[in-house]
């Protein structure tokens, strides 16, 4: 089998072309020369009973032969005849037996050997047979010479006509030789339409054998079923040639087979066809679908100047955007952290001052009066708040509340146990880091810088609550506020709130906005705590 496998498959089509050709023409030449061969005998012998025939009924020879000279007056007829007919003889003989014609005229007059004549002599008919030679054999003719005498009829004689058998294999061998030669020319047409057909599927396939082919095909499949980028490609026609797993499950197409189908009809918000048509290759391009946001990466593919197909790599930028903001998020906590030991640390050295100063009673004071704070905060987030997950997320905001000089109150009355299961980390931080970062920025530029937190989980929902005292939202704008892209930071913003909404949507909850009276805003997240099994999958953002 390796042996096989290392044979070019140009040589193996070849090699296959001319056996089955050369097998086919042998099949058909036998068979065209036995079909030959049996004709040309066939045809000699009919030649040979109608000659004879022909010979029996010339009025020249029952004048001959009742005038006896048979010899003088008819034997040039029938040398005439004989080459002719290409016969090799002509024979007359009497109802005796006696030879009144041959081509050896030493046999004239003298009886014949072959015991052949009695169907002729006795019943008056015509057969073909086979008879022995000095020459070889002989395939023979034989009909009777019959004189009508008014009342009867009388067979006086018979004529046999002569034919070589190797004047008649000779003949089917030059029939033969021409089916052969004509064999050979079809053998040769084919080999060298062989050596064109190989040539054109080794064209075909880039050079490759089929191993390597199958080998590329396997490492193809391998390959697009471990890229988690999605991977599209359309012909020239438009129509899909491949989508991978990771394209099917981000674009949502896992209930169908659209390979063959046209990319209008399947994804009409991806622009290959203008890739297909301008041959232009087009990188970066952000395109929304179902409400994620994808970056394009769109490719024609070119063959002898000519634009045969597009491929296309995407990746959802939601994602990128969700692992690189949950990252900034954690930097932020860990930040916030440190500039909670910083703040604490010119604390202590605020307590060695007053120490020094022999100031005690202003020093017991300001301790207690942290002691009552830092107090408050613990009861608050590690015996009422028993998410881990949660408690990091307030510490790190804590910290850089302080360090923004905001008051962020949790509200005393919070409490949840661990969230379930189907509430991810990146969910929660997504959740609570974008609702207490858009208050911090609501009150960025208040005289009093106040935001109040709240989580409950007693009931069926996790119910989470941020109030600031900011200015508040406008009515018009309450509609947009969750639209993607929509910000009043600038440029490149607006994914915060859309991803707080699209995440609350995905496990099953609402999200409310209303403005207090006094001015400021409040965001109120409802999460079924059941929950639906769904994946987020959607980023966190400024």
């Amino acid at each position: 089998m390796n042996k096989l496998k290392n044979i070019p498959l140009q040589t193996k089509i070849l090699g296959l072309i001319s056996t089955l050709i050369f097998l086919i023409i042998i099949l058909l030449a036998s068979i065209f020369a036995y079909l030959q061969s049996v004709d040309t005998r066939n045809h000699v012998e009919q030649l040979a009973l109608q000659s004879a025939k022909s010979i029996s009924l010339m009025p020249e020879l029952r004048d001959a032969i009742e005038k006896q000279e048979l010899e003088t007056h008819f034997r040039p007829i029938a040398e005439q005849v004989k080459d002719q007919v290409q016969a090799a003889n002509i024979i007359i003989e009497n109802r005796e037996g006696i030879i009144y014609s041959h081509v050896n005229p030493s046999l004239v007059g003298q009886k014949t050997l072959d015991d052949t004549g009695y169907l002729a002599l006795i019943f008056g008919g015509s057969n073909n047979f086979e008879v022995e030679r000095k020459q070889g054999s002989v395939l023979t003719g034989k009909v009777p010479i019959i004189t009508d005498y008014g009342d009867y009829t009388q067979v006086i004689g018979t004529v046999s006509v002569e034919f070589l058998e190797r004047d008649i294999y000779q003949s089917i061998y030059q029939r033969i030789k021409i089916i052969i030669v004509a064999s050979l020319v079809v053998l040769l047409l084919g080999i060298i339409g062989g050596i064109f057909l190989t040539k054109s599927i080794r064209n075909d396939t880039l050079g490759l054998e089929p191993h390597e082919i199958a080998s590329l095909y396997r490492e193809r499949s391998a390959i697009l079923l471990s890229v988690k980028e999605g991977i599209i490609a359309i012909d020239e026609n438009g129509l899909l040639t491949l989508i991978n797993h990771s394209a099917k499950s981000m674009l949502n197409l896992n209930t169908e087979d659209f390979i063959g189908q046209h990319i209008q009809h399947v994804l009409p918000d991806i622009k290959m066809d203008d890739v297909l048509q301008t041959g232009k290759t087009a990188h970066n391009v952000e395109v929304l679908i179902i409400e994620k946001v994808f970056i394009f990466n769109l490719i024609p593919i070119i063959e002898n100047g000519n634009v045969v197909g597009v491929v296309s790599s995407f990746r959802d930028k939601t994602e990128l955007k969700k692992l690189m903001n949950t990252i900034t998020e954690v930097r932020g906590y860990s930040e916030g952290l440190r500039a909670q030991t910083h703040e604490y640390a010119n604390k202590l050295y605020l307590l060695s001052g007053l120490l020094q100063l022999e100031r005690y009673e202003d020093a017991l004071e300001f301790i207690q009066k942290e002691s009552i704070n830092h107090q408050h905060q613990n009861q608050i987030l590690f015996n009422q708040i028993h998410d881990a997950n949660v408690q990091a997320i307030l510490l790190g905001k804590l910290g850089k509340a302080s360090e923004k000089k905001i008051i962020l109150d949790i509200d005393a009355e919070s409490y949840v146990d661990p969230l379930p299961s189907h509430i991810e980390v990146t969910d929660i931080v997504t959740i609570i880091g974008n609702l207490i970062d858009n208050a911090f920025d609501a009150v960025a530029h208040q005289n009093e810088k106040k935001v109040a937190f709240s989580i409950t989980g007693l009931g069926n929902d996790i119910i989470i609550e941020v109030i600031d005292n900011g200015k508040g939202i406008s009515e018009d704008l309450l509609e947009s506020l969750f639209t993607l892209g929509y910000s009043s930071k600038g440029e490149n913003r607006g994914y915060g709130l859309f991803n707080v909404k699209r995440i609350v949507e995905l496990l099953g909850g609402t999200i409310e906005v209303s403005n207090e009276r006094n001015g400021g805003s409040i965001f109120t997240v409802y999460l079924p705590k059941n929950g639906f099994g769904i994946e987020s999958g959607v980023e966190e953002s400024d």
